[in-house]
């Protein structure tokens, strides 16, 4: 573990010398500390609300209204980030998500009914589908492959995770100083968008790609091209079986994840606390126990890479949710669950490094931003479909030893075909 430590400190150096990779990273922390503030705010809003009686239904339809229909478009922007230039998808994306948060604060302190603040809320995170595929895609673009991009792989996506973590424990912490202060927490994500597009700036406008010569001349054409974009994309997709293995793995161990998250919410909500306020502080707690799990696979994935190859490893971190699910599950106490936490938060960040790696390094440039579109398809509905099974299981204090069950058989069923396709 110390050599390992070691190993990943002296990447970082190197990869923090690159003065492009730096921007990149700075724009990706700043939006997606934003996303965490403004992600807590719903939920805050829309779960520990007083007034408002959560059940997994509520939760499971907020999902749905906030993920799935942007995320079943999430191919089409993939065949508009494969023509824009993805550093002015990241400026004026993030200007765009400015105003809307800032809508959506006004409509929260007004009081209106939940349909138009959901309609509000809805339009962020469809302008996060362009931004976070952006990003994804633009990786390659400002760093060296082989080793240098895994390392970046590891720091980039895990840095964003812990910084949307940090940002929805900030949004946590001034939601328990009062009720009343959702709209300021929605500012406060507002501002951080602002400055994510500002921190853009820094990046010349062609830098991010995609290759001028493969982009089409008018946004028209570009839109009238998508269905065919996007056969095209699935086409290259499918004749690749390792970044469609691993894209398909994802997927899976997305959908055990969105299952627990589900199950802790509603353990929070009414088994393990009296209070909304009691509630809402152990879910922080659990939020920022994952998010260390989080960091932790960024620094030990690049060298389980290296000693057990990218499948291999995702084949360890299948095997131990397997096994700690139900071992730690079982128990519905908050100690045994904030361990869980921990592990499911390493294994499942350290499968998403993984496939991020090989996605990016065996699909071609021109089709990268339509592949990471898909893949945000696949990561938000599995999540959503999760919530939806999650929903039909769970009674209203959350604990469903059937569902911890389900969650470790997906494990283990992808474990084995995971060691399946290595020795194959």
């Amino acid at each position: 573990m110390r050599l390992c430590l070691m190993h990943a400190v002296r990447a970082l150096r190197v990869l923090l010398r690159l003065r492009d990779f730096r921007s990149l990273l700075a724009a990706r922390l700043l939006s997606q500390a934003a996303d965490g503030v403004f992600q807590a705010a719903l939920a805050t809003f829309v779960i520990f609300s007083p007034e408002k009686q959560a059940s997994p239904q509520a939760i499971a339809s907020a999902m749905a209204i906030l993920l799935l229909p942007y995320s079943l478009l999430g191919p089409f922007t993939g065949v508009l980030l494969d023509r824009w230039r993805r550093r002015q998808v990241l400026l004026y994306g993030n200007l765009l998500r400015t105003v809307l948060a800032v809508l959506t604060g006004a409509l929260i302190a007004m009081q209106v009914p939940d349909w138009l603040f959901y309609v509000s809320a809805l339009c962020v995170t469809a302008v996060n589908r362009f931004v976070l595929a952006g990003l994804s895609a633009a990786l390659p673009r400002v760093v060296d492959g082989g080793t240098q991009l895994v390392m970046a792989n590891s720091l980039a996506p895990t840095a964003g995770t812990l910084a949307m973590t940090v940002g929805g424990g900030l949004a946590f912490a001034i939601r328990l100083a009062g009720a009343d202060l959702d709209g300021f927490v929605v500012l406060l994500a507002a501002l951080l968008y602002l400055c994510s597009a500002l921190t853009a700036l820094r990046m010349t406008p062609q830098l991010l790609g995609p290759d001028p010569t493969s982009l089409q001349p008018h946004v028209k054409e570009a839109l009238l091209s998508t269905v065919r974009g996007l056969a095209e994309g699935l086409r290259h997709l499918a004749a690749r079986p390792t970044p469609a293995g691993a894209l398909t793995v994802m997927t899976l161990v997305r959908f055990c994840y969105g299952a627990l998250t589900v199950m802790v919410l509603m353990l929070c909500r009414y088994a393990w606390s009296d209070t909304t306020s009691g509630g809402l502080a152990l879910l922080g707690v659990t939020v920022a126990v994952s998010g260390a799990g989080f960091f932790a696979a960024a620094v030990v994935t690049p060298w389980a890479v290296g000693r057990f190859t990218p499948f291999g490893w995702m084949a360890c971190c299948a095997v131990a949710g397997a096994v700690l699910t139900p071992a730690l599950g079982l128990f519905f106490r908050p100690a045994p669950m904030l361990a869980a936490a921990f592990v499911l938060g390493l294994g499942t960040q350290g499968t998403k490094i993984t496939t991020d790696t090989v996605v990016q390094s065996s699909v071609d440039d021109a089709f990268r931003g339509r592949i990471f579109a898909l893949y945000d398809v696949l990561f938000n509905v599995a999540f959503v479909g999760a919530a939806a099974v999650a929903a039909l299981m769970l009674p209203p204090d959350g604990r469903s030893a059937v569902l911890i069950v389900v969650v470790a058989a997906l494990y283990a069923l992808v474990a084995a075909a995971l060691i399946r396709f290595g020795r194959r």
